[in-house]
């Protein structure tokens, strides 16, 4: 037991302050893409030829990729020869309508929150319910890891339900197989009204990798109606938190809203930040450690602590 609070000691504070700072990425991070157009060579269709679930094509004689349809295997940049594609470390990429996933050039994607009466409803606790509607799990776990210590998703008023009837919403994950159809129809009809749904994944808005499959539908909103879609195969947890909180209008632009709930977050990120400093110059005690661990700690491991 001991040893789980010496290493819990060391560790320090593990939640992160976002959003009212940028989290740290992985630079191999794919995040929004970018076509620049004007470095397409003339009838070239590499990149277009490439695409295993043609999410790229020409609209108005224009490069457009559909991020509904997008599996970030980053084919279409190995494929095109003039370097015309490419992926950025921008991880915002929900949009409230089909549509808006659809980018051309440079396009930004900021989700729109939901109107006045639902905010007021769900603004300060969403209680949703998620349905793998036939996924691989990947989806799935990016979704769990919203739980853990490091999002704290309950932190915002957001949590996940195990009835249908006592939640706001669902959140569905995989492209719904015909076994799954008419299980996520009943469970949308066991949601009370007003209610909202968030497609999350490839395969649940559009069916990913599955599109056009005779055992697949072509993502949830085939059988339900979809408030918000959050691409990405899978999408990073960072996605998916940003989507959810723009939904609850926390977020306007790309700062948190200036409200009482923000005015709380950043008292605590500064206590979060004082915290991380008092830890990284604490050293845990030699000689308890010797104790308890049944080994001499030396000058190494006490400047680890």
């Amino acid at each position: 037991m001991l040893k789980l609070l010496l290493t819990r000691l060391r560790q320090g504070h593990r939640t992160t302050i976002y959003p009212l700072e940028e989290p740290r990425l992985p630079e191999r991070f794919r995040g929004r893409p970018i076509l620049d157009e004007t470095k397409c060579p003339a009838g070239c269709e590499a990149c277009i030829e490439s695409c295993p679930t043609s999410a790229i094509a020409l609209r108005d004689d224009r490069l457009a990729l559909d991020l509904g349809r997008c599996l970030y295997c980053t084919e279409c940049v190995s494929a095109c020869p003039a370097g015309a594609v490419a992926f950025s470390n921008d991880f915002r990429m929900a949009a409230r309508s089909r549509d808006e996933l659809v980018v051309q050039g440079d396009t930004e994607l900021r989700a729109r929150a939901l109107d006045d009466k639902l905010r007021r409803l769900f603004g300060r606790s969403l209680k949703l319910r998620q349905v793998s509607a036939g996924g691989c799990n990947a989806c799935e776990a990016d979704v769990n890891v919203l739980g853990t210590v490091v999002f704290d998703l309950g932190r915002f008023g957001i949590q996940f339900v195990a009835s249908p009837r006592h939640a706001d919403g669902l959140l569905i994950t995989g492209p719904v197989t015909q076994n799954m159809k008419l299980a996520l129809k009943k469970t949308y009809d066991a949601v009370p009204a007003p209610k909202i749904v968030i497609a999350v994944g490839a395969c649940a808005i559009s069916g990913g990798p599955y599109v056009d499959h005779p055992e697949a539908c072509d993502g949830a909103g085939d059988v339900v109606p979809v408030d918000m879609y959050i691409p990405g195969c899978p999408p990073h947890p960072f996605t998916i938190l940003d989507g959810l909180l723009r939904l609850l209008g926390r977020i306007e632009g790309d700062a948190a809203l200036s409200s009482s709930w923000s005015r709380r977050a950043r008292v605590t990120a500064r206590a979060i930040q004082e915290e991380n400093r008092a830890v990284s110059h604490r050293q845990v005690p030699a000689e308890a450690a010797a104790r308890y661990l049944g080994a001499e700690v030396d000058a190494d491991d006490r400047s680890r602590s």
